[in-house]
C-alpha cells in the first residue's frame, strides 16, 4: 500500500510542461552566464597575469572553465540539434536516428518491463484482490461502480436494434427449443419424474383444487342427474338425487386426494408412465408431438413472442437502471459491498483472485508484448522530429544543463590543477 501511495504521490507532483520549460531556460541562462563570466574572468587574467603573477592561477582556472563548458555545451546541443547549425558528423542524434531510438526503445520495453517474470513480480507483490475489496467495500465506491455500469448498460441498450434482438432471440429458440426432438426428451424427464414419485404433488394439487371448486359451487352440478330421470318422478326425488350426486362425487374427489394407494390415482400413475414410454418410443406419438411443434414454429406468433418478451424485458431492466433505489441497483451494490469485504478479509480467497489476475496479465501481457514494443516503436516514427527534440529536451534537457554547469566548475579546477602541477615542475627545474 505504501508503495502504491508512493507512486500516486509522485505522480501528482510531476512538473507540467510549462514548468518544465522555464526550469529549462533558467539553467540554460545560468550554463551560459557561467561561460561567459569565465570568457570574462580569463581575458582580465591575461591581460594582467604579466605584472600580476598569482593572476596566471586564474587565468588557467578560467581558460579551464572555458573549455568545459563550451566541451559540454557542444556535446548537450549535437544531442538534439546541430551546434552553430552546423553540420557536424555524429550531431542532431535525436531528429537523425529518432526511428532508431524508438526501435530501441521499444524492443527495451519488451525486454525489460515486459518480461513474465517481471511482469509475474509486480503483480504479486501490488496485493491487488485485497486493495480491490477494501475499495469496494466502502458504500460510495460500491455505489459508483454500479452507477457506471447502470449507465454503460443503458447505452448498449440504447444502441442494440429491437428488431435484431427479436430475430436473435427468435433464432435461438428455433436452434435450441425448435429443432431437436421434443417427444423423447419431454418423455425422459416425465419416466424421471414418475419414477420418483414426483408427479404426486401435481395430482394433489389437482384433486385439491377440484374439491375446493365442487364445495364453493354446488350450483354448477345443476340437475346432471335429474334431467335424465324419468319424468313421471316427483320434483322433489330429483333435488334428492342431484343433492346425493354432489355429495358423493365430492366425497370422491376427497377420498381419492386423501388416500395415496387409491386405485385412480394408481391408474393415473399408470398412464403417466405409458405416455413417458409412448413419448420416447412409439413413432406415431413422436410424430404427433412433432407436429404440433412445427405448428408451432410456423405460426407468426413465435416472432411476435420474442418481440414482445424482449420489449418487456427491455422495459424492465431500463427502468431499473434508471431508479437508484430499484432491487436490481440495491442488491448490485450489496452484492459489491459483500464481495469487497471478503477480498479484503478472507486472504485464501484473495490469494486465489490474485493468482487468477496474475496468470490472466502474464498469459495477454506475454502474447501482447510485441504488439506493445511495436506500438512505441510506431508511435516514435510518426512523431515529427522537431517536435520529438522538443519533447525529449524538455524532459532531460534541464539535467543536462546541469552537465554543462558541472563542465565548466571541472574544467576551472582541472586547468587550475594543471596549471600549478606544471608551474610547481617548471619551478623545480
Amino acid at each position: 500500500m505504501t508503495e502504491t501511495t508512493d507512486a500516486a504521490t509522485r505522480r501528482r507532483t510531476l512538473p507540467t510542461d510549462a514548468e518544465r520549460l522555464d526550469a529549462l531556460v533558467r539553467m540554460k541562462r545560468l550554463a551560459t552566464s557561467l561561460l561567459l563570466v569565465a570568457a570574462v574572468v580569463f581575458a582580465f587574467a591575461f591581460a594582467l597575469q604579466d605584472s600580476v603573477p598569482w593572476l596566471g592561477y586564474v587565468r588557467a582556472a578560467a581558460e579551464g572553465a572555458m573549455v568545459g563548458a563550451l566541451a559540454d555545451w557542444f556535446a548537450v546541443t549535437a544531442i538534439f540539434r546541430h551546434p552553430m547549425g552546423l553540420r557536424i558528423p555524429h550531431t542532431a542524434i535525436i531528429p537523425n536516428r529518432k526511428d532508431e531510438i524508438g526501435a530501441a526503445l521499444g524492443a527495451f520495453v519488451q525486454d525489460e518491463f515486459l518480461r513474465d517474470d517481471v511482469v509475474r513480480d509486480k503483480l504479486q507483490r501490488m496485493g491487488l484482490a485485497r486493495r480491490a475489496g477494501e475499495w469496494l467495500r466502502a458504500p460510495a465506491n460500491a455505489e459508483r461502480v454500479v452507477t457506471e455500469a447502470s449507465v454503460a448498460g443503458r447505452g448498449v441498450l440504447t444502441l442494440l436494434s429491437d428488431d435484431d434482438v427479436a430475430e436473435v432471440l427468435e433464432q435461438l429458440a428455433r436452434r435450441h427449443l425448435l429443432e431437436p426432438e421434443w417427444g423423447p426428451a419431454i418423455g425422459r424427464v416425465g419416466a424421471r419424474l414418475v419414477e420418483a414419485d414426483q408427479q404426486r404433488a401435481a395430482v394433489d394439487a389437482v384433486f385439491e383444487r377440484a374439491e375446493a371448486w365442487l364445495a364453493e359451487h354446488p350450483e354448477a352440478f345443476g340437475n346432471m342427474v335429474s334431467e335424465r330421470l324419468p319424468r313421471w318422478m316427483p320434483g322433489f326425488v330429483g333435488r334428492v338425487v342431484d343433492d346425493r350426486a354432489h355429495r358423493e362425487i365430492v366425497a370422491f374427489v376427497a377420498g381419492v386426494r386423501e388416500d395415496p394407494r387409491h386405485p385412480l390415482r394408481l391408474a393415473i400413475d399408470e398412464w403417466l408412465a405409458e405416455l413417458a414410454h409412448d413419448l420416447q418410443h412409439d413413432p406415431a406419438v413422436i410424430a404427433r408431438v412433432e407436429q404440433l411443434k412445427h405448428d408451432l414454429a410456423d405460426s407468426p406468433r413465435l416472432r411476435e413472442f420474442a418481440g414482445e418478451a424482449w420489449s418487456s424485458i427491455k422495459e424492465t431492466v431500463t427502468a431499473a437502471l434508471d431508479d437508484p433505489d430499484s432491487d436490481l441497483r440495491r442488491r448490485a451494490r450489496r452484492a459489491l459491498a459483500e464481495l469487497g469485504t471478503r477480498l479484503a478479509t478472507d486472504a485464501a480467497l484473495a490469494a486465489k483472485v490474485d493468482a487468477w489476475v496474475t496468470d490472466a496479465a502474464t498469459y495477454v501481457v506475454g502474447r501482447s508484448r510485441h504488439e506493445i514494443a511495436g506500438l512505441i516503436t510506431e508511435t516514435v516514427e510518426r512523431w515529427d522530429p522537431t517536435e520529438t527534440t522538443e519533447k525529449l529536451e524538455l524532459q532531460v534537457g534541464r539535467d543536462l544543463q546541469v552537465i554543462r554547469i558541472n563542465g565548466t566548475v571541472v574544467g576551472a579546477l582541472a586547468g587550475l590543477t594543471i596549471h600549478a602541477i606544471a608551474t610547481t615542475v617548471q619551478s623545480l627545474a
